[in-house]
C-alpha cells in the first residue's frame, strides 16, 4: 500500500520536476547560446 502511493508521489514528482526544470533549461540554451556566440565575436 506504502509502496504503491510513494511510486506515484514519484511520478508526479518528477513529471512536475520535468515541467518545472523544461523552460529554465531552453532560457539557459538561449542564454548559453548568446553568451557563447558573443565570446566568439570577441574572440
Amino acid at each position: 500500500m506504502f509502496r504503491a502511493i510513494a511510486d506515484v508521489l514519484r511520478q508526479i514528482g518528477g513529471a512536475v520536476a520535468t515541467v518545472v526544470t523544461l523552460p529554465f533549461r531552453a532560457v539557459a540554451r538561449l542564454f548559453g547560446g548568446a553568451s557563447s556566440s558573443t565570446r566568439s565575436r570577441r574572440a
